[in-house]
């Protein structure tokens, strides 16, 4: 099995950030969650608050979509030529994508893949559990894959570090160019 992260890897940029641009573009009433999720951006730009709490806030805007799965199908269709050659190259059956970004999301455009996600709710923007993010991806891999070791695993982000420590082995995406992850560190030091 091979593990991918999806934003910046799989995918040319930040989806759940071109999603909720998406939004705005196509109901302006989404904007009525900016003054609670800049509040909640400086609260956890300060360390008055965590990730995940942060994310659910900024996750309010769903509540203001008619349609949250038709919105996200939509979106997909606009999108879904950012998926990067790269990765397309390579895909195989047994892939896992495991992800920060929510998994209602992400699961139209991976389709049969495995996915690991947030698991956020669509209609509500809360979260049921951590946000998918550093040492939560190997902790839902493993609860989904007991005593797995991904053959390869692929991220743009050194925030995967410990999922890159418990692959055979691993690579930076920058683009469509991989990088081994030691040797990318190592520039890094």
């Amino acid at each position: 099995m091979n593990a991918y992260d999806f934003d910046k890897t799989i995918y040319e940029n930040d989806s759940t950030v071109d999603f909720y641009r998406y939004c705005i573009r196509h109901n302006k009433k989404v904007l009525l969650a900016l003054p609670k999720t800049g509040l909640y951006g400086l609260a956890y730009l300060t360390g008055f608050c965590d990730k995940t709490t942060f994310k659910q806030a900024f996750f309010g805007f769903l509540k203001y979509l008619d349609n949250p799965s038709s919105t996200v199908d939509a979106f997909w269709r606009c999108h879904t030529h950012k998926i990067k050659a790269c990765y397309l190259k390579r895909k195989r059956p047994d892939d896992v994508i495991i992800s920060a970004s929510p998994e209602f999301l992400l699961r139209p455009v991976c389709g049969e893949t495995v996915l690991i996600g947030s698991r956020v709710d669509a209609r509500t923007g809360k979260f049921s559990g951590k946000n998918c993010y550093g040492q939560e991806k190997v902790l839902r891999l493993l609860e989904r894959f007991p005593g797995c070791t991904p053959e390869e695993f692929y991220s743009d982000s050194l925030s995967d570090t410990p999922l890159a420590q418990i692959s055979q082995r691993s690579y930076i995406v920058l683009g469509e160019k991989l990088i081994p992850w030691a040797e990318f560190r190592k520039g890094k030091a």
